[in-house]
């Protein structure tokens, strides 16, 4: 594996990518040039990294099949990755995405509920049902060596690929049945990257639910195969006793994730939804699927002040780079179309808007790539000592008072 996750490497800032015009349409649409408009959009904002999801469904059609079509597409956003100086995090098994779980059709017909009662689309059907478990059915299993198998061999080598991840917040798509089958899982597919990639890292995407409960994804545990630990945090949300917006709670899941994990830790996935420019922080609320939704809004302006406090804190914990949610506001004609139909707040996550022009937080993107940021050791508040199995047992109560021993410790 490289060594530039140690102190003193180039601290790695990016962005989550979907296309702005686009969303996970994407690949049944893939356009060169829309993705090569946007890649250099986000290389001047002095961005070195983006993650890229592959989603299921398109990538893998039937379980035995392999996308030919997608993975020529795929090794061409690796080519203009490339070109600008651009690493790729790229994540299997999409999966869960921005509300609705992804489902390929192949996968439907099993019985388990989905987690959290989400909705499930697949293919043009937005209501499709739950899906056999991906962790243990042994079609879905087998189906995933071979999406692995055939990606990696093709794309091993080329200077774009930065990561493999085994998936994006796996837990919101499945539980596994028992507290093994998810670590197990996780070190399976790890092995057969391996075997056919040892040069670059491997890893999954998990978010604060792995840190708040026992939801057999553990932080602990699910890193213990691979090179680097990765994490998911939003600051608009209130985990572990911190108030929204607070500027450590973002650095303090990465701090408890690698003291868990043992891991370099990467904080994948963080960021806020905002308003519409000129607006001041609001509440939205609205009806969609049955239920009232409700969702604050930020002012662009606050948004930026957050992330200026929050990047230096990131640098104190040790964590190996930050990539933010996401790289667009979605297009009005996406509006119609899930997720944009039925959260309305993932149409506002952007570093830019619905029509393209920048926000203010990607003048707090430039000021700090330009300072050329390098990995720091972790400071002792960063180095958490607990037990795991008591923090899991008393989650998520057990968190807050480590969070106010971590906040102290400024």
């Amino acid at each position: 594996m490289p060594g530039d996750l140690a102190a003193g490497q180039p601290f790695r800032v990016g962005v989550n990518y979907w296309p702005r015009r686009k969303a996970m349409t994407w690949w049944k649409a893939f356009e060169r040039g829309e993705v090569a408009d946007e890649l250099d959009v986000i290389a001047d904002l002095g961005m070195s990294l983006v993650r890229i999801f592959l989603l299921w469904e398109d990538f893998q059609p039937q379980p035995d099949i392999v996308s030919s079509t997608a993975l020529a597409d795929l090794e061409s956003v690796c080519d203009l990755a490339a070109a600008r100086g651009l690493g790729l995090d790229v994540t299997f098994f999409v999966g869960h995405m921005s509300g609705p779980n992804w489902a390929p059709r192949w996968l439907l017909g099993g019985h388990e509920p989905v987690p959290g009662g989400r909705q499930v689309v697949s293919g043009t059907d937005p209501d499709a049902g739950s899906y056999r478990n991906p962790f243990v059915a042994p079609t879905a299993l087998a189906a995933a060596e071979l999406l692995v198998r055939e990606t990696v061999t093709r794309l091993r080598h080329h200077p774009a690929i930065w990561a493999w991840s085994l998936g994006n917040e796996p837990d919101l798509f499945a539980l596994p049945p028992d507290e093994r089958a998810g670590p197990d899982w996780a070190a399976r597919l790890f092995a057969l990257i391996r075997e056919l990639d040892a040069e670059h890292h491997v890893s999954v995407g998990l978010h604060a639910d792995s840190l708040m409960q026992d939801n057999g994804l553990r932080a602990d545990r699910m890193f213990e195969a691979a090179d680097m630990a990765v994490m998911h945090a939003y600051p608009i949300y209130r985990n572990f006793g911190a108030e929204a917006l607070d500027p450590d709670a973002v650095p303090f899941a990465t701090a408890l994730t690698a003291s868990l994990s043992g891991r370099p830790t990467l904080m994948e996935e963080f960021g806020a939804c905002t308003a519409p420019p000129g607006q001041a922080t609001t509440t939205w609320e609205w009806q969609a699927l049955g239920s009232a939704w409700s969702q604050v809004m930020l002012a662009e302006e606050v948004l930026a002040e957050h992330l200026e406090e929050v990047f230096p804190r990131l640098l104190d914990v040790g964590a190996t780079g930050a990539l933010l949610w996401c790289y667009a506001d979605y297009a009005e004609e996406l509006w119609d179309q899930p997720p944009c139909d039925t959260k309305l707040h993932e149409r506002h996550f952007g570093l830019v808007r619905p029509d393209g022009s920048l926000k203010p937080h990607t003048g707090v993107l430039r000021r700090f790539t330009a300072g050329g940021p390098l990995i720091q050791p972790p400071s002792a508040r960063a180095r958490i000592e607990l037990d795991a199995d008591a923090m899991y047992a008393g989650a998520p109560d057990s968190l807050t008072p480590l969070f106010e021993a971590f906040k102290a410790g400024r």
